[in-house]
């Protein structure tokens, strides 16, 4: 048992954590003369070594995600989701939604097509919920900084809010709320092209390039703003507003996450510096969880496929769950220690 711990701490530690590359970015700099006791260096520190880390986390990442990916096509996902129905449908739907894209933005479009392809629209919800709040990426980055047990924690939990926020809605029957050009489109079936090893290895290099073009500026921006948090913020400032003993601390952080725009990549860096400044881990994932599941701009684009009232409904559903689960996790939160 205690090999198999050893090989975990490792794994965790240099290959997901790349604690390696911290030290050797320190000595780098040491070299240089930078004074890593300094606020500057240690921000400069962090900036680079979070930089680098993520990038490399997030091309090996998308490729093997992208590869997994290819086996998933829109017309082939609405086959198998057609397949089921009730809670089994809407749990499948929740799992195909962590092998599809990065951000609410990216999974709108597919959200779109798949209702309306004539898929029940409880289930059509729970992918658009999973699709960017969970998916494989974000359980290794987590587990590469908070451990396995708050990323695998993150995980259930994101899939239960999707799981359990499409069932609602299909219970309250808003059909009717879904634009017409979207309900009179008719169901479109097009055969997927039976794709070669090599043309899935050319698929996923694609994604691989065009993620971390569409991500990079945010996970620069996530960095630098954790940078700043990490090293010339207070650690009594952060407890005093986002500590887990604050009642308010967890709708706060929701509410801050909804005017952003980011992915998980470019909300982890934020994160891991308010959890290592004692904000409460509840906080903390319930302001990853409003960044990026009902991010404002994602929310406008929503808007031109449902009507006011379903969207008010969705945004409501989804920021409940996130609180209760934002309030959970603070209560709980010894048990991640």
């Amino acid at each position: 048992m205690e090999i198999i711990k050893g090989i975990w701490f490792f794994v965790q530690d240099q290959i997901l954590g790349m604690k390696w590359l911290n030290r050797v970015v320190g000595n780098l700099l040491t070299s240089l003369g930078v004074d890593l006791e300094s606020q500057l260096g240690a921000g400069l520190q962090f900036f680079i070594y979070d930089t680098v880390k993520i990038f490399v986390l997030l091309s090996v990442l998308i490729f093997g995600i992208s590869y997994i990916q290819s086996y998933f096509p829109p017309e082939r996902t609405k086959k198998i989701l057609g397949r089921f129905h009730g809670l089994g449908a809407n749990t499948l739907s929740a799992l195909l939604g962590t092998v599809t894209p990065f951000c609410s933005c990216s999974s709108i479009p597919l959200f779109i097509g798949f209702t309306g392809a004539g898929l029940p629209l409880g289930v059509t919800f729970s992918f658009l919920i999973s699709s960017p709040l969970v998916d494989l990426g974000s359980l290794v980055l987590l587990t590469s900084i908070f451990g396995g047990k708050i990323a695998i924690a993150y995980v259930v939990v994101g899939l239960v809010l999707a799981v359990a926020g499409g069932s609602l809605i299909e219970k309250l029957h808003l059909e009717e709320y879904v634009e017409e050009f979207i309900r009179s489109a008719g169901p479109v079936d097009l055969e997927a092209p039976e794709l070669t090893t090599q043309d899935r290895l050319a698929f996923a290099k694609e994604q691989v390039l065009e993620t971390v073009k569409k991500v990079a500026p945010y996970i620069v921006v996530g960095v630098g703003i954790g940078a700043l948090i990490h090293n010339f913020i207070p650690e009594s400032f952060v407890q005093e507003v986002l500590g887990g003993d604050k009642w308010y601390s967890v709708p706060l952080a929701t509410f801050i996450g909804v005017p952003m725009y980011a992915d998980i990549f470019g909300t982890i860096p934020v994160a891991e510096s308010l959890f290592a400044k004692g904000a409460g881990l509840g906080t903390i994932l319930a302001f990853m969880m409003g960044v990026t599941a009902l991010s404002l701009p994602s929310m406008i684009m929503l808007r031109k496929a449902v009507k006011p009232k379903l969207l008010a409904i969705f945004i409501g559903i989804v920021a409940v769950g996130i609180i209760l689960i934002g309030y959970l996790f603070n209560a709980a939160a010894f048990l991640f220690v």
